[in-house]
């Protein structure tokens, strides 16, 4: 029988849950994209703006990791107030450095990383979360829409970014309006994370039973004991067992990552862009736009099948990345490809919410946040190889190698879709024996 959290229906309490795990992908979104946004416009940067996106990109790999056993060890809301502390502080002191124009480059690299490192950690804890609060048969959508926040919050900043722009033509103004917009949204977040309560599973895990009824009550409007979790499932047996459910993962993620970086944020940068880096704030902001109504699209599928929603989105994806790739070696007029752009990324958007259902239900409460980190670790390790090559290869074999690394997520997809198992509507507890 499925426990009254999985059978609840969706209450306020998951409103204000889900409302809270949305802001903070918002303002990751936000955060992340605050390097590609300036970087053009800053002397200090823009001549080595693939190596700090490397570094960028490696810091965030640590983070996911770290942050990702931090969070099985002290709690999900920990994990993210901790997180959060530390981008603030970081982006709050390169705001200040870039002012007193004090902003060298090593200072640039250290700060940024910074950010990337805390923006990173959070992806464990705001997915697990999200997966051991919501109802079975709503889950999917929950963590598709929440994580949906990151496109919503890049598309934002780079908007704003543009009307910046706009307003003035002293750089100080435009990068400090930027920083100072991530900065008050930080604030913001951080006060509603003070309201986030703790995952009843993860106190179960911990033998922390008495605490876990009360949240369970609030949750499922009824008083009952928090499902019973197993007890010493480390994260060598969790692997051992789901061995070819962490091998997809890691592939698909790696393959959504990439491409999503590659189109989104860092293809401006490739030598040889036919429309120049001037246009990153445009491509960001078109790029997560498209992501962002993806999300939405899915909607009827995700919890459904999740083997048809993560095969459709790697199919699709790879399809328009040739299409965008084609349209940028004959120099196309920049609509058409910023229109390919866009609908690539709404399939990026569909294998994001397909992937970060899957890694978030797959495996066993005590180690879930550590295999989800492990698993956005090793897809930024891919990226951060590839970025690090961007200032040798030009843009057409940059976006050869955008569209090699979908195909490899098309062939992982079509493996699970064969050999997977189907865990929509599945309780995390079910998924957990199976």
């Amino acid at each position: 029988m499925a426990h009254p959290l999985d059978e609840s229906p969706w209450r306020r309490a998951h409103w204000v849950l889900f409302a809270i795990v949305s802001l903070s992908f918002l303002l990751d979104g936000v955060l992340f994209s605050l390097v590609p946004l300036v970087a053009y416009i800053l002397p200090v940067l823009e001549p080595y703006a693939t190596y700090i996106f490397a570094a960028n990109s490696l810091a965030y790999l640590l983070g996911a990791l770290i942050f990702g056993k931090i969070s099985d060890a002290v709690g999900r809301r920990a994990g993210l107030v901790i997180s959060l502390a530390l981008y603030t502080a970081a982006s709050i002191v390169f705001a200040a450095a870039f002012w007193l124009n004090a902003l060298g480059l090593a200072a640039a690299f250290l700060l940024t990383s910074i950010i990337n490192f805390g923006v990173g950690g959070e992806i464990g804890p705001a997915f697990s979360a999200l997966a051991e609060f919501s109802p079975a048969r709503h889950r999917g959508k929950a963590l598709m829409l929440a994580a949906n926040f990151w496109n919503i919050g890049a598309a934002v900043i780079a908007g704003l970014s543009l009307v910046y722009s706009a307003l003035s033509s002293d750089p100080h103004v435009v990068v400090l309006s930027i920083f100072g917009t991530a900065v008050a949204l930080a604030l913001v977040v951080l006060a509603a994370r003070l309201h986030l309560p703790e995952s009843p599973r993860w106190l179960a895990a911990r033998g922390r039973i008495a605490e876990a009824r009360k949240i369970v009550a609030a949750f499922a409007g009824v008083e009952a004991d928090p499902p019973p979790q197993p007890e010493g499932v480390g994260l060598r047996d969790a692997v051992r067992t789901k061995a070819l459910g962490l091998a997809v993962l890691a592939t698909v993620s790696a393959a959504n990552v990439v491409t999503y970086n590659i189109a989104a944020y860092y293809l401006p940068y490739a030598p040889g862009f036919p429309y120049g880096a001037d246009a990153a704030p445009v491509i960001v902001a078109v790029a997560n736009a498209g992501a962002s109504i993806g999300a939405f699209l899915l909607l009827p599928l995700i919890d459904r099948s999740r083997k048809i929603s993560l095969t459709s989105a790697y199919l699709g994806g790879l399809l328009t990345a040739l299409l965008f790739w084609y349209l940028a070696q004959r120099a196309a007029p920049f609509a058409p490809f910023l229109a390919a752009l866009w609908v690539n990324a709404i399939f990026a958007e569909w294998s994001w919410g397909s992937l970060g259902v899957l890694e978030s239900e797959l495996f066993p409460t005590g180690v879930r946040a550590t295999v989800v980190g492990l698993v956005t670790g090793i897809a930024w390790g891919v990226n951060t190889a590839l970025v690090a090559v961007e200032s040798s290869v030009d843009a057409p074999t940059f976006m050869a190698m955008n569209a090699a690394v979908w195909a490899a997520g098309v062939i992982a997809a079509v493996i699970w879709h064969i050999k997977g198992r189907e865990s929509a509507r599945r309780t995390l507890e079910e998924l957990q024996r199976g």
